[in-house]
């Protein structure tokens, strides 16, 4: 019987990357590298072009929580269909725009399809295989990043060939967006309707009674998941801002061409998704921890590393480093979070990680702006790895006292 479920249970998880993959280039590609130049197009005040960018960020601290939780009640794969729908709908929106204030509100509602899609993938992905969570998710996560490293070169050739031509590349933005939702639509039916045992998303998780705020309580009484989203938080907070502030310093202080500059800052996205599932595969049989761990001290060693390094060469072996050891970290913490989580809390478990992820992400590079304004581009490293360094040692000792209590018990 195994022999003839397995390959629908690679069906599935092929279509869930497929969609992934579909989706976040949708999502990337309206806005890299066009939403800056379509923005200044349309008359954007200087002081709202930062507000313009951040607006799809907001979504995913309001609702990954709540859609995690819908999840849980509603089943996975009507919220990926809500998710799609936005996802479909939203790129189409932006060929209508005509003011700076459309494009804010359009931003803002195309910030809820990543928000929904990526903490219920993850609970999915996590309940459908519960013995190879780290291997699984962060497959997926390599998948979505393919999405988002193709997005850039194929938007800038999309602008190249029509003459920054915004509403032919919002058409193939919509395209990438519609897709994705046919493939949900579609796929995850197939599935659905298949021999095998019923999509998780299918079951009903949790009684009638149930109360979405009490999976909201365990979740956030849950000290575990805590501090395994604290530490996604702070992996996010400093790839958020090394992702802006570290070209400013290749340019400004190590004076490199744009090319170079391209290369260094390109190869993370290379490695995560090549490296990825075989951190997760390292996640499923050592342990969520170790992973965790090294990739926090060796992460945050790199960055640490920057300010004495102004060459090519070393600063490329240093993005190298600091893109393991950051795809050590996001590979396993949201396998660790499935293993924390409770069946019926699946959801709002991924949706809280996700929500505390985005919270960090989106005050990196608020803070270290301020940091940078302060000391300079050496202090801004400094404090930044000094975080990862600092949080590392935080998790070693969490995870020490927590085998000891469990050894107790």
């Amino acid at each position: 019987m195994t022999s003839h479920h397995r390959p629908d249970r690679d069906t599935f998880f092929v279509t869930l990357c497929i969609i992934g993959a579909f989706a976040i280039l949708s999502s990337t590609m309206s806005k890299n590298p066009v939403l800056n130049p379509f923005a200044e197009s349309l008359g954007t005040p200087d002081a709202l072009m930062g507000m313009i960018a951040a607006a799809s960020t907001v979504p995913g601290v309001l609702i990954s929580l709540p859609a995690g939780s819908l999840s849980d009640r509603l089943g996975r794969k009507r919220v990926l269909v809500i998710a799609g729908v936005v996802f479909a709908t939203a790129s189409l929106l932006y060929l209508i725009v005509e003011a700076w204030w459309q494009l804010m509100l359009v931003r803002f509602y195309h910030g809820f399809a990543t928000a929904i899609f990526v903490p219920v993938a993850r609970a999915t992905i996590s309940e459908h295989y519960p013995t190879q969570k780290g291997t699984r998710l962060s497959t997926f996560t390599s998948a979505t990043i393919v999405g988002r490293g193709i997005a850039p070169f194929l938007g800038g050739f999309i602008l190249s060939a029509t003459l920054w031509n915004y509403r032919l590349l919002y058409l193939a933005v919509g395209a990438a967006g519609f897709t994705a939702l046919v493939v949900t639509l579609v796929g995850l039916q197939e599935q659905a309707g298949a021999s095998q045992p019923r999509m998780p998303s299918d079951r009903p998780r949790v009684p009638r009674e149930h109360h979405v705020f009490q999976g909201w309580r365990r979740v956030v009484s849950d000290v575990g998941i805590l501090v395994t989203s604290a530490t996604e938080a702070a992996a996010r907070y400093v790839y958020g801002a090394l992702e802006f502030f570290f070209i400013g310093y290749l340019k400004n202080v190590a004076q490199l061409d744009a090319s170079l500059i391209g290369t260094i800052m390109g190869v993370q996205f290379v490695l995560i998704p090549l490296v990825g599932p075989f951190m997760g595969r390292l996640s499923d049989t050592r342990g969520r921890w170790l992973p965790i761990l090294m990739g926090l001290i060796m992460s945050g060693v790199a960055v640490l590393a920057i300010p004495s390094a102004t060459r090519f060469l070393p600063l490329l072996a240093l993005s190298l480093m600091y893109g393991l050891g950051f795809c050590m970290v996001i590979s396993s913490t949201p396998a660790l979070i499935g293993d924390l989580a409770g069946k019926d809390d699946m959801g709002a478990a991924m949706g809280f990680l996700a929500t505390i992820m985005d919270v960090g992400q989106m005050l990196g590079p608020i803070i270290t702006g301020v940091v940078l304004a302060t000391v300079g581009y050496a202090g801004s490293f400094v404090s930044l790895g000094a975080a990862l360094v600092g949080f590392g040692l935080f998790f070693a000792v969490y995870h020490k006292q927590t085998t000891a209590l469990k050894r107790e018990e």
